[in-house]
């Protein structure tokens, strides 16, 4: 798994650097730079942040779902949630988000957490599950384990109205 990682690290590096104008064949020294953006990352975020972010889970939406919301955060991220439910129990879940590394893990391990529980048990489902299940996230960016939990409710009370 941490080869995996290491993987997805640079390959975030390297994509980040070249959409700054780095170009990796022109600058002699890229690879000290995409080395320094990856310790950066790792400095800031924990491995279970990156792997659920860089390599997201049921980054997806579900053509016609059971339960949907979409949520705008505090930041100006939005998250939309769609669930597959059969009898009460959450069978398939997936998420989308325009939002940054902290949302996208958020909102990944929020669908992990939420598969296969009954509604009332994903319900309580809460930030700090969602920050706990993660190994935590920097405070100012704590907010999207928020909008993670926030959307899930809300794509569960949609199922419910329905």
């Amino acid at each position: 798994m941490e080869a995996e990682l290491e993987r997805s690290l640079r390959r975030w590096a390297e994509q980040a650097l070249e959409s700054m104008g780095v170009d990796k064949n022109k600058v002699p020294n890229f690879d000290e730079l995409r080395t320094k953006a990856i310790k950066g990352l790792r400095a800031t975020y924990s491995a279970k942040v990156l792997a659920f972010s860089l390599e997201p889970r049921n980054l997806n939406s579900i053509p016609t779902p059971d339960g949907f919301a979409r949520v705008t955060g505090s930041c100006g991220d939005t998250m939309e949630m769609y669930l597959k439910v059969e009898h009460e129990r959450i069978v398939e879940a997936s998420f989308q988000t325009d939002g940054c590394i902290p949302a996208i893990a958020s909102g990944s391990m929020t669908t992990e957490l939420a598969k296969g529980k009954r509604l009332s048990e994903a319900s309580e489902i809460s930030r700090e599950t969602i920050l706990n299940a993660l190994g935590g996230l920097p405070e100012d960016s704590a907010h999207c384990a928020l909008l993670a939990a926030d959307t899930l409710k809300q794509a569960i009370k949609d199922f419910s109205n329905r």
